[in-house]
Protein backbone atom coordinates (compact mmCIF):
# COMPACT_ATOMS: atom_id res chain seq x y z
CA UNK A 1 0.00 0.00 0.00
CA UNK A 2 1.15 3.46 -0.50
CA UNK A 3 1.77 5.46 2.31
CA UNK A 4 1.70 9.57 2.77
CA UNK A 5 2.73 9.03 6.07
CA UNK A 6 5.70 7.30 7.36
CA UNK A 7 4.53 5.95 10.40
CA UNK A 8 2.02 2.72 9.64
CA UNK A 9 -0.20 3.04 12.53
CA UNK A 10 -1.14 6.75 12.02
CA UNK A 11 -1.87 6.08 8.55
CA UNK A 12 -3.87 3.57 9.70
CA UNK A 13 -5.85 5.49 12.15
CA UNK A 14 -5.94 8.01 9.57
CA UNK A 15 -7.73 5.98 7.24
CA UNK A 16 -10.19 4.26 9.68
CA UNK A 17 -11.21 7.93 10.31
CA UNK A 18 -11.65 8.62 6.99
CA UNK A 19 -13.77 5.69 5.86
CA UNK A 20 -15.83 6.62 9.22
CA UNK A 21 -16.44 10.15 7.96
CA UNK A 22 -17.28 8.65 4.50
CA UNK A 23 -19.85 6.04 6.05
CA UNK A 24 -21.81 8.68 8.21
CA UNK A 25 -22.08 11.35 5.16
CA UNK A 26 -25.33 9.21 3.29
CA UNK A 27 -28.41 6.94 3.81
CA UNK A 28 -28.47 5.60 0.44
CA UNK A 29 -26.69 2.61 0.95
CA UNK A 30 -25.60 2.03 -2.69
CA UNK A 31 -24.50 5.40 -2.76
CA UNK A 32 -22.73 4.92 0.41
CA UNK A 33 -20.74 1.87 -0.54
CA UNK A 34 -19.47 3.25 -3.82
CA UNK A 35 -18.20 6.57 -2.16
CA UNK A 36 -16.25 4.38 0.48
CA UNK A 37 -15.25 2.01 -1.63
CA UNK A 38 -13.65 4.77 -3.50
CA UNK A 39 -12.15 6.34 -0.60
CA UNK A 40 -10.45 3.14 0.55
CA UNK A 41 -8.90 2.32 -3.15
CA UNK A 42 -7.25 6.50 -2.89
CA UNK A 43 -5.99 5.53 0.61
CA UNK A 44 -4.56 2.86 0.32
CA UNK A 45 -3.15 3.36 -3.34
CA UNK A 46 -5.04 -0.19 -4.60
CA UNK A 47 -6.30 0.11 -8.42
CA UNK A 48 -9.53 -2.24 -8.24
CA UNK A 49 -12.15 -3.56 -5.87
CA UNK A 50 -15.82 -4.80 -5.64
CA UNK A 51 -18.55 -5.53 -2.66
CA UNK A 52 -21.25 -8.28 -3.16
CA UNK A 53 -24.10 -8.36 -0.72
CA UNK A 54 -25.81 -11.75 -0.28
CA UNK A 55 -28.98 -13.05 1.77
CA UNK A 56 -29.56 -15.93 2.97
CA UNK A 57 -30.81 -18.00 -0.05
CA UNK A 58 -27.41 -17.61 -1.41
CA UNK A 59 -28.26 -14.64 -4.00
CA UNK A 60 -25.56 -12.35 -4.36
CA UNK A 61 -25.57 -8.62 -5.89
CA UNK A 62 -22.43 -6.22 -6.59
CA UNK A 63 -23.55 -3.44 -5.39
CA UNK A 64 -20.24 -1.31 -5.82
CA UNK A 65 -17.03 -1.34 -8.09
CA UNK A 66 -14.14 0.66 -9.09
CA UNK A 67 -11.08 0.62 -11.18
CA UNK A 68 -12.39 -2.55 -12.83
CA UNK A 69 -9.90 -3.96 -15.68
CA UNK A 70 -11.36 -4.49 -19.04
CA UNK A 71 -12.07 -8.50 -18.74
CA UNK A 72 -14.40 -7.72 -15.97
CA UNK A 73 -16.37 -5.12 -17.36
CA UNK A 74 -17.03 -7.35 -20.48
CA UNK A 75 -20.44 -7.45 -21.96
CA UNK A 76 -21.93 -4.76 -19.23
CA UNK A 77 -20.21 -6.14 -15.87
CA UNK A 78 -21.60 -9.41 -16.88
CA UNK A 79 -18.57 -11.86 -15.15
CA UNK A 80 -19.48 -9.75 -12.34
CA UNK A 81 -23.24 -10.31 -11.52
CA UNK A 82 -23.63 -13.95 -12.80
CA UNK A 83 -21.74 -17.39 -11.77
CA UNK A 84 -19.85 -17.36 -8.69
CA UNK A 85 -16.30 -17.73 -7.18
CA UNK A 86 -13.94 -18.90 -4.59
CA UNK A 87 -14.49 -16.17 -2.02
CA UNK A 88 -18.12 -16.43 -2.27
CA UNK A 89 -18.50 -20.31 -2.40
CA UNK A 90 -16.23 -19.83 1.51
CA UNK A 91 -18.30 -17.04 2.53
CA UNK A 92 -21.45 -19.22 2.32
CA UNK A 93 -20.05 -22.40 3.74
CA UNK A 94 -19.00 -20.13 7.27
CA UNK A 95 -14.98 -20.65 6.12
CA UNK A 96 -14.98 -17.14 5.79
CA UNK A 97 -13.91 -15.58 9.06
CA UNK A 98 -11.44 -13.05 8.69
CA UNK A 99 -9.64 -11.41 5.80
CA UNK A 100 -7.60 -13.69 3.58
CA UNK A 101 -5.52 -13.89 0.82
CA UNK A 102 -6.81 -15.41 -2.47
CA UNK A 103 -4.17 -17.41 -4.71
CA UNK A 104 -6.42 -16.45 -7.86
CA UNK A 105 -9.46 -15.53 -8.90
CA UNK A 106 -12.27 -17.53 -10.71
CA UNK A 107 -13.55 -14.28 -12.31
CA UNK A 108 -10.19 -13.29 -13.44
CA UNK A 109 -9.50 -16.54 -14.53
CA UNK A 110 -12.66 -16.87 -17.38
CA UNK A 111 -12.14 -13.08 -18.44
CA UNK A 112 -8.57 -14.37 -19.85
CA UNK A 113 -9.56 -17.94 -20.49
CA UNK A 114 -12.65 -16.88 -22.16
CA UNK A 115 -11.22 -14.01 -23.86
CA UNK A 116 -13.26 -10.74 -22.18
CA UNK A 117 -10.50 -8.40 -22.47
CA UNK A 118 -7.21 -7.48 -20.45
CA UNK A 119 -7.06 -8.17 -17.09
CA UNK A 120 -3.87 -5.60 -16.76
CA UNK A 121 -1.97 -7.89 -14.74
CA UNK A 122 -4.72 -8.16 -11.73
CA UNK A 123 -4.34 -11.90 -11.08
CA UNK A 124 -5.48 -11.88 -7.39
CA UNK A 125 -7.37 -10.25 -4.25
CA UNK A 126 -7.67 -10.24 -0.48
CA UNK A 127 -11.11 -11.16 0.54
CA UNK A 128 -12.63 -9.45 3.60
CA UNK A 129 -16.80 -10.63 5.29
CA UNK A 130 -18.52 -7.89 5.56
CA UNK A 131 -20.48 -7.90 9.02
CA UNK A 132 -21.31 -6.80 12.44
CA UNK A 133 -21.56 -8.91 15.18
CA UNK A 134 -22.68 -12.32 14.32
CA UNK A 135 -24.93 -10.97 11.44
CA UNK A 136 -23.22 -11.53 7.59
CA UNK A 137 -23.81 -8.96 4.92
CA UNK A 138 -21.37 -9.95 2.14
CA UNK A 139 -17.46 -9.78 0.85
CA UNK A 140 -15.03 -6.85 0.22
CA UNK A 141 -12.36 -7.67 -2.47
CA UNK A 142 -9.38 -5.26 -3.15
CA UNK A 143 -6.65 -6.10 -5.72
CA UNK A 144 -3.76 -4.50 -7.89
CA UNK A 145 -1.35 -5.12 -10.71
CA UNK A 146 0.70 -7.99 -10.06
CA UNK A 147 -0.16 -8.04 -6.01
CA UNK A 148 -0.31 -11.37 -5.06
CA UNK A 149 0.12 -10.93 -1.82
CA UNK A 150 -1.24 -9.13 1.02
CA UNK A 151 0.85 -8.40 4.47
CA UNK A 152 -0.61 -9.48 7.77
CA UNK A 153 -0.80 -5.33 8.61
CA UNK A 154 -2.47 -4.75 5.43
CA UNK A 155 -4.88 -7.61 5.94
CA UNK A 156 -6.36 -6.16 9.82
CA UNK A 157 -6.98 -2.85 8.36
CA UNK A 158 -8.96 -4.29 5.76
CA UNK A 159 -10.96 -6.22 8.30
CA UNK A 160 -11.42 -3.11 10.68
CA UNK A 161 -12.35 -1.16 7.05
CA UNK A 162 -14.73 -3.83 6.85
CA UNK A 163 -16.04 -3.68 10.19
CA UNK A 164 -17.00 -0.67 9.92
CA UNK A 165 -18.91 -1.02 6.66
CA UNK A 166 -20.41 -3.69 8.18
CA UNK A 167 -21.96 -1.69 11.45
CA UNK A 168 -23.21 0.59 8.60
CA UNK A 169 -25.05 -1.88 6.39
CA UNK A 170 -26.33 -3.17 9.42
CA UNK A 171 -27.51 0.38 10.27
CA UNK A 172 -29.10 1.52 7.40
CA UNK A 173 -30.96 -2.06 7.14
CA UNK A 174 -32.52 -1.42 10.64
CA UNK A 175 -33.14 2.22 8.99
CA UNK A 176 -35.01 0.89 6.02
CA UNK A 177 -36.39 -1.86 7.74
CA UNK A 178 -38.12 0.73 10.51
CA UNK A 179 -38.96 3.39 7.52
CA UNK A 180 -40.67 0.00 5.60
CA UNK A 181 -42.52 -0.98 8.39
CA UNK A 182 -44.14 2.45 9.01
CA UNK A 183 -44.98 2.70 5.28
CA UNK A 184 -46.29 -1.46 5.24
CA UNK A 185 -48.44 -0.55 8.30
CA UNK A 186 -50.01 2.77 7.37
CA UNK A 187 -50.78 0.85 3.78
CA UNK A 188 -52.30 -1.96 5.49
CA UNK A 189 -54.32 0.73 7.61
CA UNK A 190 -55.61 2.28 4.38
CA UNK A 191 -55.99 -1.48 3.68
CA UNK A 192 -58.25 -1.78 6.31
CA UNK A 193 -60.64 1.09 5.74
CA UNK A 194 -61.50 0.42 2.10
CA UNK A 195 -61.88 -3.49 2.79
CA UNK A 196 -63.94 -2.45 5.80
CA UNK A 197 -66.28 0.10 3.70
CA UNK A 198 -66.87 -2.40 1.23
CA UNK A 199 -68.49 -4.60 3.89
CA UNK A 200 -70.41 -1.80 5.03
CA UNK A 201 -71.52 -1.36 1.87
CA UNK A 202 -73.04 -4.38 1.26
CA UNK A 203 -70.73 -6.54 -0.79
CA UNK A 204 -71.23 -9.75 -1.27
CA UNK A 205 -69.36 -12.49 0.35
CA UNK A 206 -69.37 -14.57 -3.22
CA UNK A 207 -67.45 -11.27 -4.25
CA UNK A 208 -65.69 -10.31 -1.28
CA UNK A 209 -62.62 -13.17 -2.10
CA UNK A 210 -62.03 -10.81 -5.58
CA UNK A 211 -62.36 -7.03 -3.77
CA UNK A 212 -59.81 -8.50 -0.50
CA UNK A 213 -57.18 -9.37 -3.23
CA UNK A 214 -57.78 -6.50 -5.60
CA UNK A 215 -57.36 -3.88 -2.87
CA UNK A 216 -53.97 -5.83 -2.33
CA UNK A 217 -53.17 -5.08 -5.40
CA UNK A 218 -53.86 -1.79 -4.84
CA UNK A 219 -52.09 -0.86 -1.98
CA UNK A 220 -49.21 -3.03 -1.78
CA UNK A 221 -46.51 -3.60 -3.93
CA UNK A 222 -46.25 -7.22 -4.46
CA UNK A 223 -46.51 -8.59 -7.93
CA UNK A 224 -48.60 -11.60 -7.28
CA UNK A 225 -51.21 -12.81 -4.49
CA UNK A 226 -53.59 -15.55 -3.81
CA UNK A 227 -56.28 -16.68 -1.71
CA UNK A 228 -56.46 -20.81 -1.60
CA UNK A 229 -58.37 -23.16 0.17
CA UNK A 230 -57.20 -26.86 1.05
CA UNK A 231 -59.96 -29.37 0.28
CA UNK A 232 -58.92 -33.02 0.78
CA UNK A 233 -55.80 -33.36 -1.35
CA UNK A 234 -56.51 -30.31 -3.31
CA UNK A 235 -55.77 -26.28 -3.39
CA UNK A 236 -58.58 -24.50 -5.03
CA UNK A 237 -57.45 -21.45 -6.11
CA UNK A 238 -59.94 -18.98 -4.93
CA UNK A 239 -58.62 -15.71 -6.23
CA UNK A 240 -55.69 -14.47 -7.92
CA UNK A 241 -54.09 -10.38 -8.41
CA UNK A 242 -51.27 -10.43 -10.80
CA UNK A 243 -50.25 -8.31 -13.88
CA UNK A 244 -52.67 -5.37 -12.70
CA UNK A 245 -55.90 -7.63 -12.51
CA UNK A 246 -58.03 -10.44 -10.51
CA UNK A 247 -59.83 -13.47 -11.33
CA UNK A 248 -61.71 -15.64 -9.91
CA UNK A 249 -59.92 -19.15 -11.84
CA UNK A 250 -61.40 -21.62 -9.14
CA UNK A 251 -58.60 -23.71 -10.41
CA UNK A 252 -57.31 -27.39 -8.60
CA UNK A 253 -54.07 -27.97 -7.73
CA UNK A 254 -52.56 -31.01 -6.46
CA UNK A 255 -51.11 -30.59 -2.86
CA UNK A 256 -48.29 -32.39 -4.27
CA UNK A 257 -47.40 -30.02 -6.76
CA UNK A 258 -46.53 -27.75 -3.29
CA UNK A 259 -45.44 -29.45 -0.40
CA UNK A 260 -44.52 -26.17 1.34
CA UNK A 261 -47.84 -25.06 0.87
CA UNK A 262 -49.25 -28.48 2.39
CA UNK A 263 -47.43 -28.10 5.23
CA UNK A 264 -48.39 -24.46 5.83
CA UNK A 265 -51.89 -25.76 5.56
CA UNK A 266 -51.77 -28.52 8.04
CA UNK A 267 -49.25 -27.06 10.63
CA UNK A 268 -51.21 -23.40 10.36
CA UNK A 269 -48.63 -21.58 10.65
CA UNK A 270 -46.97 -19.20 8.25
CA UNK A 271 -44.29 -20.56 5.49
CA UNK A 272 -41.26 -19.50 2.94
CA UNK A 273 -40.54 -20.94 -0.31
CA UNK A 274 -37.42 -21.63 -1.38
CA UNK A 275 -36.40 -19.60 -5.02
CA UNK A 276 -37.31 -23.81 -6.68
CA UNK A 277 -40.67 -23.82 -5.12
CA UNK A 278 -41.61 -20.07 -5.58
CA UNK A 279 -40.47 -20.48 -9.52
CA UNK A 280 -42.26 -23.89 -9.62
CA UNK A 281 -45.28 -22.41 -8.80
CA UNK A 282 -44.79 -19.30 -11.10
CA UNK A 283 -44.55 -22.31 -13.77
CA UNK A 284 -47.43 -24.11 -12.84
CA UNK A 285 -50.08 -25.05 -16.04
CA UNK A 286 -53.08 -23.97 -13.46
CA UNK A 287 -51.51 -20.59 -13.37
CA UNK A 288 -50.48 -19.81 -16.51
CA UNK A 289 -51.58 -16.10 -17.65
CA UNK A 290 -52.16 -15.49 -14.07
CA UNK A 291 -49.25 -15.34 -12.55
CA UNK A 292 -45.98 -13.52 -13.31
CA UNK A 293 -43.27 -15.51 -15.59
CA UNK A 294 -40.54 -15.55 -12.36
CA UNK A 295 -40.79 -15.83 -8.79
CA UNK A 296 -38.06 -16.43 -6.41
CA UNK A 297 -39.80 -15.69 -3.36
CA UNK A 298 -43.06 -16.82 -2.48
CA UNK A 299 -44.95 -16.83 1.33
CA UNK A 300 -48.09 -18.12 2.74
CA UNK A 301 -49.71 -17.43 5.91
CA UNK A 302 -53.13 -18.80 7.37
CA UNK A 303 -56.31 -16.86 7.40
CA UNK A 304 -57.85 -17.68 11.16
CA UNK A 305 -61.25 -17.72 10.62
CA UNK A 306 -64.18 -20.32 11.29
CA UNK A 307 -66.44 -19.33 8.08
CA UNK A 308 -63.61 -20.41 5.69
CA UNK A 309 -62.32 -23.39 5.09
CA UNK A 310 -59.47 -24.66 7.87
CA UNK A 311 -57.03 -24.89 5.35
CA UNK A 312 -57.28 -21.15 3.85
CA UNK A 313 -54.43 -18.91 3.13
CA UNK A 314 -52.95 -15.96 1.47
CA UNK A 315 -49.55 -16.24 -0.73
CA UNK A 316 -47.88 -13.66 -2.05
CA UNK A 317 -45.03 -13.39 -4.39
CA UNK A 318 -42.13 -11.61 -5.08
CA UNK A 319 -39.11 -11.36 -7.68
CA UNK A 320 -37.08 -8.83 -6.04
CA UNK A 321 -34.30 -10.11 -3.98
CA UNK A 322 -34.83 -10.19 -0.12
CA UNK A 323 -37.64 -8.44 0.11
CA UNK A 324 -40.21 -10.87 0.94
CA UNK A 325 -37.99 -12.77 4.06
CA UNK A 326 -38.09 -9.38 5.62
CA UNK A 327 -39.27 -9.82 9.24
CA UNK A 328 -41.37 -6.50 8.73
CA UNK A 329 -43.21 -8.05 5.80
CA UNK A 330 -43.65 -11.23 7.86
CA UNK A 331 -45.49 -9.36 10.51
CA UNK A 332 -47.90 -7.31 8.11
CA UNK A 333 -49.02 -10.31 6.03
CA UNK A 334 -50.43 -12.27 8.87
CA UNK A 335 -52.04 -8.76 10.18
CA UNK A 336 -53.58 -8.98 6.43
CA UNK A 337 -54.49 -12.43 6.97
CA UNK A 338 -56.48 -10.99 10.21
CA UNK A 339 -58.21 -8.03 7.94
CA UNK A 340 -59.03 -10.28 5.55
CA UNK A 341 -60.66 -12.72 8.09
CA UNK A 342 -62.55 -9.98 9.79
CA UNK A 343 -64.01 -9.00 6.76
CA UNK A 344 -65.17 -12.40 5.38
CA UNK A 345 -66.37 -12.80 9.42
CA UNK A 346 -68.71 -9.18 8.64
CA UNK A 347 -69.68 -10.54 5.93
CA UNK A 348 -70.99 -13.74 7.04
CA UNK A 349 -72.56 -11.84 9.83
CA UNK A 350 -74.06 -8.90 8.19
CA UNK A 351 -75.68 -11.78 5.67
CA UNK A 352 -77.23 -13.55 9.13
CA UNK A 353 -78.62 -9.69 9.99
CA UNK A 354 -80.02 -9.55 6.49
CA UNK A 355 -81.60 -12.84 6.87
CA UNK A 356 -83.44 -12.19 10.36
CA UNK A 357 -84.26 -8.83 8.67
CA UNK A 358 -85.83 -10.28 6.06
CA UNK A 359 -87.64 -12.62 8.72
CA UNK A 360 -88.70 -9.70 10.58
CA UNK A 361 -90.16 -7.76 7.23
CA UNK A 362 -92.19 -11.26 5.92
CA UNK A 363 -93.68 -11.67 9.91
CA UNK A 364 -94.63 -7.52 9.62
CA UNK A 365 -96.40 -8.47 6.43
CA UNK A 366 -98.14 -11.08 7.42
CA UNK A 367 -99.39 -9.71 10.00
CA UNK A 368 -100.18 -6.20 8.33
CA UNK A 369 -102.15 -8.66 6.17
CA UNK A 370 -103.85 -10.67 8.92
CA UNK A 371 -105.55 -7.16 10.54
CA UNK A 372 -105.98 -5.61 7.08
CA UNK A 373 -106.32 -7.11 3.91
CA UNK A 374 -107.43 -10.78 5.27
CA UNK A 375 -109.99 -9.14 7.62
CA UNK A 376 -111.63 -7.24 4.81
CA UNK A 377 -111.65 -9.86 2.56
CA UNK A 378 -113.85 -11.49 5.79
CA UNK A 379 -116.11 -9.51 5.68
CA UNK A 380 -115.93 -9.67 1.94
CA UNK A 381 -117.10 -13.06 2.08
CA UNK A 382 -119.66 -13.02 4.98
CA UNK A 383 -121.24 -9.94 2.94
CA UNK A 384 -121.60 -12.36 -0.18
CA UNK A 385 -123.72 -14.72 1.65
CA UNK A 386 -125.57 -12.13 3.29
CA UNK A 387 -126.54 -11.06 -0.50
CA UNK A 388 -127.36 -14.46 -1.06
CA UNK A 389 -129.98 -14.78 1.61
CA UNK A 390 -131.62 -11.37 0.65
CA UNK A 391 -131.66 -12.13 -3.35
CA UNK A 392 -133.49 -15.66 -2.35
CA UNK A 393 -135.90 -13.60 0.38
CA UNK A 394 -136.70 -11.21 -2.86
CA UNK A 395 -135.24 -8.39 -0.53
CA UNK A 396 -133.56 -6.37 -3.71
CA UNK A 397 -133.46 -3.38 -2.09
CA UNK A 398 -130.93 -4.54 1.02
CA UNK A 399 -129.04 -6.60 -1.55
CA UNK A 400 -128.07 -3.95 -3.50
CA UNK A 401 -127.30 -1.98 -0.12
CA UNK A 402 -124.93 -5.26 0.62
CA UNK A 403 -123.23 -4.93 -2.99
CA UNK A 404 -122.40 -2.04 -2.46
CA UNK A 405 -120.76 -2.93 0.95
CA UNK A 406 -119.11 -5.37 -0.86
CA UNK A 407 -117.89 -3.21 -3.70
CA UNK A 408 -116.33 -0.68 -0.86
CA UNK A 409 -114.62 -3.53 1.20
CA UNK A 410 -112.77 -5.04 -2.11
CA UNK A 411 -111.23 -1.66 -2.98
CA UNK A 412 -110.23 -1.00 0.57
CA UNK A 413 -108.46 -4.68 -0.11
CA UNK A 414 -106.89 -3.69 -3.38
CA UNK A 415 -105.60 -0.35 -1.93
CA UNK A 416 -104.13 -2.32 1.50
CA UNK A 417 -102.77 -4.76 -1.16
CA UNK A 418 -100.91 -2.72 -3.21
CA UNK A 419 -99.55 -0.65 -0.03
CA UNK A 420 -97.85 -3.71 1.19
CA UNK A 421 -97.17 -4.70 -2.52
CA UNK A 422 -94.98 -1.44 -2.31
CA UNK A 423 -93.30 -2.12 0.70
CA UNK A 424 -92.17 -5.56 -0.84
CA UNK A 425 -90.92 -3.81 -4.11
CA UNK A 426 -89.51 -0.22 -4.22
CA UNK A 427 -90.61 0.80 -7.28
CA UNK A 428 -90.67 4.19 -8.13
CA UNK A 429 -87.68 5.31 -7.43
CA UNK A 430 -86.38 5.76 -11.19
CA UNK A 431 -87.62 9.01 -10.45
CA UNK A 432 -85.77 9.43 -7.22
CA UNK A 433 -86.53 8.83 -3.24
CA UNK A 434 -88.29 11.83 -2.77
CA UNK A 435 -90.65 11.84 -5.59
CA UNK A 436 -91.23 8.21 -4.50
CA UNK A 437 -91.78 8.84 -1.32
CA UNK A 438 -93.99 12.04 -1.82
CA UNK A 439 -96.00 9.74 -4.58
CA UNK A 440 -96.35 6.64 -1.30
CA UNK A 441 -97.64 9.49 0.72
CA UNK A 442 -99.95 10.62 -1.36
CA UNK A 443 -101.76 7.15 -1.36
CA UNK A 444 -101.83 7.57 1.98
CA UNK A 445 -103.90 10.55 1.78
CA UNK A 446 -100.99 12.63 2.92
CA UNK A 447 -99.96 16.00 1.59
CA UNK A 448 -96.06 15.46 1.59
CA UNK A 449 -93.83 18.87 1.28
CA UNK A 450 -90.53 18.23 0.12
CA UNK A 451 -87.13 19.94 0.18
CA UNK A 452 -84.05 18.40 -1.83
CA UNK A 453 -80.66 19.86 -1.63
CA UNK A 454 -77.81 18.72 -3.45
CA UNK A 455 -79.14 16.33 -5.98
CA UNK A 456 -76.96 13.36 -7.12
CA UNK A 457 -77.68 9.67 -7.53
CA UNK A 458 -77.13 7.47 -4.56
CA UNK A 459 -75.88 3.87 -3.93
CA UNK A 460 -78.90 1.44 -4.47
CA UNK A 461 -78.19 0.35 -1.20
CA UNK A 462 -78.07 3.62 0.62
CA UNK A 463 -81.14 4.15 -1.64
CA UNK A 464 -83.60 1.21 -0.66
CA UNK A 465 -82.76 1.63 2.71
CA UNK A 466 -83.79 5.41 3.02
CA UNK A 467 -86.95 3.89 1.11
CA UNK A 468 -87.84 1.58 3.11
CA UNK A 469 -87.65 4.07 6.47
CA UNK A 470 -89.00 7.21 4.75
CA UNK A 471 -91.95 4.59 3.65
CA UNK A 472 -92.36 3.52 7.87
CA UNK A 473 -92.23 6.78 8.59
CA UNK A 474 -95.00 8.35 6.29
CA UNK A 475 -96.96 4.85 7.42
CA UNK A 476 -96.91 5.95 11.27
CA UNK A 477 -97.45 9.68 10.44
CA UNK A 478 -100.51 8.27 8.57
CA UNK A 479 -101.55 5.98 11.43
CA UNK A 480 -100.45 7.78 14.72
CA UNK A 481 -100.25 11.90 14.08
CA UNK A 482 -103.25 13.06 13.39
CA UNK A 483 -102.32 15.38 10.67
CA UNK A 484 -102.56 15.15 6.96
CA UNK A 485 -99.46 17.12 6.56
CA UNK A 486 -95.74 15.78 6.47
CA UNK A 487 -92.16 17.09 5.37
CA UNK A 488 -89.68 15.06 3.67
CA UNK A 489 -86.04 16.52 3.40
CA UNK A 490 -82.77 14.73 1.46
CA UNK A 491 -79.49 16.43 2.25
CA UNK A 492 -76.33 14.97 0.43
CA UNK A 493 -73.32 16.27 3.33
CA UNK A 494 -69.89 15.34 3.08
CA UNK A 495 -70.03 11.49 3.03
CA UNK A 496 -73.35 10.98 4.36
CA UNK A 497 -76.45 10.99 3.00
CA UNK A 498 -79.44 12.66 5.78
CA UNK A 499 -83.25 11.89 5.03
CA UNK A 500 -85.85 13.47 7.76
CA UNK A 501 -89.68 13.04 8.01
CA UNK A 502 -91.05 15.15 9.97
CA UNK A 503 -95.16 16.40 11.02
CA UNK A 504 -96.80 18.70 13.20
CA UNK A 505 -99.25 15.96 14.79
CA UNK A 506 -100.22 15.14 18.08
CA UNK A 507 -96.67 13.60 18.84
CA UNK A 508 -95.92 10.51 21.16
CA UNK A 509 -97.12 10.57 24.61
CA UNK A 510 -93.52 9.30 26.91
CA UNK A 511 -95.56 7.31 29.16
CA UNK A 512 -97.69 5.84 26.18
CA UNK A 513 -94.64 4.83 24.26
CA UNK A 514 -93.81 1.33 25.43
CA UNK A 515 -97.44 0.27 25.14
CA UNK A 516 -98.14 1.32 21.35
CA UNK A 517 -96.54 -2.04 19.67
CA UNK A 518 -97.08 -0.76 15.93
CA UNK A 519 -95.12 2.27 16.38
CA UNK A 520 -92.48 0.93 18.36
CA UNK A 521 -91.72 -1.81 16.25
CA UNK A 522 -92.06 0.50 12.70
CA UNK A 523 -88.99 2.28 15.32
CA UNK A 524 -86.96 -0.77 15.43
CA UNK A 525 -86.98 -1.64 12.36
CA UNK A 526 -85.78 1.91 10.62
CA UNK A 527 -83.34 1.81 13.29
CA UNK A 528 -81.94 -1.63 12.55
CA UNK A 529 -82.18 -0.35 8.56
CA UNK A 530 -80.14 2.98 8.99
CA UNK A 531 -77.39 1.10 12.07
CA UNK A 532 -77.00 -1.69 9.04
CA UNK A 533 -74.89 0.78 6.71
CA UNK A 534 -73.08 1.81 9.43
CA UNK A 535 -75.47 4.99 9.80
CA UNK A 536 -77.43 6.29 12.99
CA UNK A 537 -80.71 7.07 13.57
CA UNK A 538 -82.37 9.77 15.75
CA UNK A 539 -86.13 10.22 16.90
CA UNK A 540 -87.87 13.33 18.12
CA UNK A 541 -90.94 13.61 19.01
CA UNK A 542 -92.81 16.12 21.16
CA UNK A 543 -96.46 15.34 22.99
CA UNK A 544 -98.73 17.30 20.71
CA UNK A 545 -95.89 18.78 19.29
CA UNK A 546 -94.83 16.68 16.35
CA UNK A 547 -92.47 14.18 15.64
CA UNK A 548 -88.92 14.14 13.46
CA UNK A 549 -87.89 11.16 12.27
CA UNK A 550 -84.36 11.31 11.24
CA UNK A 551 -81.51 8.65 9.24
CA UNK A 552 -78.10 9.41 8.24
CA UNK A 553 -76.43 7.05 6.36
CA UNK A 554 -72.71 7.13 4.77
CA UNK A 555 -71.49 7.06 1.13
CA UNK A 556 -68.86 5.11 0.21
CA UNK A 557 -66.11 6.76 -0.72
CA UNK A 558 -66.03 5.38 -4.26
CA UNK A 559 -69.47 6.72 -5.37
Amino acid sequence: MTMTNHDPHVQELLTLKIIAETLNQSNDLTLMLGTVLEKLLELTGLQAGWIFLTDRRMNYERVADRGLPPGLLHDNKAPMCSGTCWCLDRFWDNRLNNAVNILNCKRLEDAVSRGWGDTQGITHHATVPLRSGDRKFGVLNVASPFKTHFSNEELALLQAVAFQIGSAVDRMRLYAAERRRAELFARLGDYSRSLGMAVSAGTEPGRLSELALRLVGEHFEWPFAALLETTGDELILQAVHAQGRTTLPYARLPLQAANWLREAARARRPAVATPEQASELAGRRELRGLAPARLSIAQAVPIPLAGLAPGSMLVIGNDAMGRAEEPVDNEVLEALAEHIAMAFESARLEEHRRELARLAERNRLARDLHDSVCQMLFSLSMTAKGVESLLKGSQPDAALQSVGDMQALSQSALKEMRALIMQLRPAGLEAGLVTALQVYGEKLKLRVHAEVTDVCELPRHVEEALWRIGQEALNNVSKHAGTADAMVSLRIEARQAVLKIADQGRGIAKKKRPAEGAPSFGMATMRERAEALGGRFALASVYRGGTTVEAAIPLPANE
